[in-house]
């Protein structure tokens, strides 16, 4: 009875990830703003990676391959935020000389 529970449940979660995907890149174009473009990326292709790594999780054979699978989801978080905070730093680098410029013509 239980057995045809876990491949309904992995292609829930699979699927779900991949609705995260697109909403992502759905936000990614309609976004004006770098930093809401950033945001939109960041917080939902992770939530959707997150998803598709615990449906990859419930087919691994080993406990080994079980931690790769969650290594490379940490890996994949990791230059996510890291790659996020620079971009979010250098548009605020350019933004930052512009603002003090419009200041000083008044």
């Amino acid at each position: 009875m239980i057995e045809w529970l876990l491949p309904v449940v992995q292609v829930l979660l699979l699927v779900s990830g991949c609705i995260f995907f697109a909403l992502g890149t759905l936000g990614l174009f309609r976004f004006d703003d770098t930093l809401c473009r950033i945001h939109a990326l960041t917080k939902i292709d992770n939530l959707g990676l997150g998803l598709i790594t615990l449906a990859l999780l419930m087919m691994t054979p080993s406990l080994a391959s079980s931690l790769k699978t969650l290594l490379i989801w940490w890996v994949a978080l990791a230059a996510s935020a890291t790659s996020a905070h620079l971009v979010a730093r250098a548009v605020r680098m350019h933004e930052r000389p512009m603002q003090q410029r419009e200041r000083c013509d008044d």
